[in-house]
């Protein structure tokens, strides 16, 4: 049997800044066969032009602006692997995300997700107009979609992301997975450099913080009726692999 075909779910909204980099990061795995969608939500600056470069190679898709958990799942309807991935446009894998991942759904074929590590990243100006992204603080584990694989067939269990939520869906989404006690496992490697700048959608502290709220008592409603009245526990997570 050969290797699963991994789709690789990149939503972008004004991302010509960063796009051609995603594009050639995740061609860049050691891992295949990929292939890779690029969902262009409404973007109003030169997006679609930079996507249509490479047309040829990644299936690019556009509709109306609609936020980040419509982009995915449109992304979702369109992959044909039975691996499931993301990558937000202004992020970066690291080079065997892919291939270390999936070793262990070989490994463990009951494992629905797996989680690896997060490099914050911070974008620093040079006196000379220059910029680039140096580390910022230490790798940590977090909820964060680039971070993961999935199998396919846990959207089918869980459900596509919330398009009520322009923040937080990838929380909703995980919470969900949590309390229907989906197998997910955590190496201790870093897959993901999730890189801060101005053009963050994330930058809203407010709203961020607004809609965790709203993403958190959708959980506990969820659980206390499930519990009959009081809050269910989630399910715990696997044991964390090492890597």
């Amino acid at each position: 049997m050969g290797r699963p075909l991994v789709s690789v779910i990149v939503p972008v909204y004004n991302g010509e800044f960063f796009l051609a980099g995603a594009v050639e990061n995740i061609r860049r795995q050691d891992y295949n066969p990929v292939e890779i969608i690029i969902v262009d939500d409404g973007s109003t600056d030169n997006t679609a032009k930079i996507a249509g470069h490479f047309e040829n190679e990644v299936i690019c898709v556009h509709q109306e602006n609609r936020g980040p958990a419509a982009a995915r799942n449109k992304g979702l309807q369109k992959a044909r692997g039975d691996v499931i991935s993301f990558l937000d446009v202004d992020d970066l894998w690291s080079e065997n995300k892919l291939s270390l991942q999936l070793t262990l759904f070989t490994e463990v074929p009951s494992l629905e997700i797996v989680l690896g590590l997060s490099q914050p990243m911070k974008l620093r100006k040079e006196e000379d107009g220059r910029s680039e992204f140096e580390k910022w603080y230490d790798p940590y584990c977090a909820l964060l979609l680039g971070a993961a694989v999935f199998r396919r067939s846990v959207f089918d269990k869980v459900g596509f992301f919330d398009e009520t939520l322009h923040y937080g869906e990838d929380t909703d989404w995980f919470m969900r997975a949590r309390e229907q006690g989906v197998s997910m496992t955590i190496t201790e490697a870093v897959t993901l450099f999730y890189r801060r700048h101005e053009f963050n959608m994330t930058l809203d502290t407010a709203a961020r913080n607004r809609y965790f709220v709203k993403v958190l008592k959708k959980s506990l409603d969820r659980r206390r009726q499930k519990g009959g009245g009081s809050v269910a526990p989630f399910p715990k997570l696997a044991a964390i692999e090492k890597s």
